[in-house]
């Protein structure tokens, strides 16, 4: 009986493992910095990003979700309003690639068989870790490069719209913040010694960046179990 119960576990595993609705797409938008250079504007895309993203639907409720996304980095002090800054006048450049992995919960019900036109918010969050180089100021105000790189992990929250506009395809519209546990995006501390005469800024607060873009999806699988035959 109990290897009985134990094949039957397997089965219905199995069938619910491929049985689910996929999702995959691109990402395309923008994105922007918030840190100790250039602007604070929470949300102010100043650069390219783009990237493609996977969903799996577990539920009309929730999908696991994974995302890798390239943009590169941009801050320039005389887009700020403190004057601090603007008498200062650092600018960068950093490119990143992220991946990401988390769950996205939606406000309602966003089961795609039923064959009705679907619209929803929805919420996503779980972890990131981004690639970047690493580079500092000098006493010149010129911009070091480093001969390293980074990991950065982060929590994203992500707020977005999404819509099921023609069979198979959903299109969405997100702004997702990223807090990170670093301060090494804009140079304000370098790798080698965060606690060097170089290092300035605020040291309590770490890097934030801003993915805000389109994404658009195409659906596929079998109907998941949670649909009515």
């Amino acid at each position: 009986m109990r290897y009985l119960t134990i094949i039957i576990l397997i089965i219905f595993s199995y069938q619910s493992t491929f049985s689910q609705t996929h999702e995959i797409g691109v990402f395309v938008g923008g994105s922007n910095f918030i840190g100790d250079v250039g602007a604070t504007t929470h949300i102010s895309p100043n650069s390219p990003a783009f990237g493609g993203i996977y969903k799996w639907n577990r539920s009309p409720r929730h999908s696991f979700r994974f995302s890798l996304l390239y943009s590169k980095l941009e801050a320039n002090d005389l887009d700020s309003d403190d004057p601090r800054r603007i008498e200062r006048g650092y600018e960068f450049e950093n490119d990143i690639i992220e991946a990401s992995l988390g769950l996205e919960f939606t406000f309602f019900d966003f089961n795609l068989h039923d064959g009705r036109d679907k619209f929803t918010p929805y919420l996503y969050t779980g972890i990131s870790v981004a690639h970047h180089d690493n580079f500092f100021f000098n006493n010149q105000g010129q911009k070091v490069i480093e001969d390293t790189s980074s990991l950065a992990y982060g929590i994203p929250m992500t707020l977005g719209i999404k819509a099921k506009f023609i069979e198979h395809f959903v299109i969405g519209f997100e702004v997702g913040a990223r807090y990170t546990f670093s301060d090494e995006f804009d140079g304000s501390a370098p790798d080698f010694d965060n606690e060097s005469p170089l290092a300035f800024g605020n040291t309590n607060n770490n890097d934030w960046y801003v993915f805000t873009g389109l994404t658009l999806t195409y659906t596929f699988g079998r109907k998941p179990c949670y649909c009515v035959f």
